[in-house]
């Protein structure tokens, strides 16, 4: 058998995304290369790889165990490279961090010194909500997961970052309302969409005081209920880290109400039987030494507006 890993990567990307067109964009390559590729790989096996019925690809039984095998190969691969990278004194590698949406806006920062002081490790950052961010770091298809709340029943270790605190937002066009929290029932309030931390922790609060009755609207991003909230369709309670350039502007406001803040953590999470890399050991050993100043320096709450 004489395949190369060229082969088994694009085989593994037709397999996942189940399409030549998806695949090639993914990978920058031409349909026709990909589709060449392809047939190399599949003529080293009397059974097909692959199906096509009507105008859909499918991946047989027989492909799905080599797809399987083919991700094994480039892992270890992978593993051969870093290791002689290593050897050779460099850190060198991939990284995979799965993040909730709010979070893109705090992650950059951890990683911003990392990233100069190891040019050789290539960080690849997935957004998603708070669910699916979990399954990844289950399913072993993340490295880190970067949560505000943790996952219950999955052995993990993990690393504080910082407060993840949440306020009544709205427009600053009902700057002078004054609400209180027997009002939030007559306000049109507005969530992130099942699955989300931010939607759990205003959900949460709620219930706590028995708020009900009131209006609501369900958006899936956290642009989205900015957008929302800025337009002055409605108020809702959200991390303060994602607002700043908002409040700063004068755009939106903060509205104090009892019980508020509420205050979580933002937490960079691992499998507890996670086998660390030399790339990956030293991300969390800079993340450590370095957390506190970067906090300092960027998230401050103070240094862009007032919140009293």
């Amino acid at each position: 058998m004489n395949y190369t890993l060229h082969q088994l990567r694009v085989f593994l990307k037709v397999a996942e995304l189940k399409s030549v067109t998806k695949a090639s964009e993914e990978l920058h390559l031409t349909q026709p290369a990909v589709s060449i590729q392809l047939k190399s790989f599949q003529k080293q096996f009397e059974i097909p790889l692959t199906e096509v019925i009507g105008r859909q690809l499918y991946i047989t039984d027989f492909g799905k165990t080599i797809a399987e095998v083919s991700k094994r190969i480039l892992e270890e691969a992978e593993v051969l490279k870093t290791t002689v990278d290593n050897y050779n004194g460099l850190i060198t590698g991939k990284i995979k961090i799965s993040v909730v949406s709010t979070g893109k806006y705090v992650i950059p920062y951890f990683l911003q010194g990392f990233m100069e002081k190891y040019p050789g490790v290539e960080i690849i950052i997935d957004v998603s909500n708070k669910s699916r961010v979990v399954e990844s770091l289950v399913n072993n298809e993340s490295d880190f997961s970067l949560v505000s709340v943790i996952p219950a029943n999955i052995p993990i270790k993990r690393v504080e970052l910082m407060d993840n605190i949440l306020y009544l937002v709205g427009s600053t066009k009902f700057e002078n309302m004054n609400i209180k929290l027997k009002n939030l029932k007559d306000l049109t309030l507005i969530f992130r969409e099942n699955g989300s931390a931010t939607r759990m922790a205003m959900e949460n609060f709620l219930s706590q005081h028995n708020i009900s009755g009131f209006k609501s609207m369900v958006l899936v991003s956290n642009e989205a209920v900015k957008q929302a909230v800025n337009a002055g369709i409605g108020f809702s309670i959200m991390p303060i880290i994602g607002l700043r350039n908002e409040l700063a502007l004068g755009s939106m406001k903060v509205f104090p109400i009892k019980g508020l803040p509420v205050i979580t953590q933002w937490n960079l999470i691992y499998n507890r039987d996670k086998k660390l890399t030399p790339a990956t050991t030293e991300l969390l050993n800079f993340i450590q030494e370095t957390k506190q100043r970067v906090v300092d320096e960027y998230f401050e709450l103070g240094k862009y507006y007032d919140i009293s």
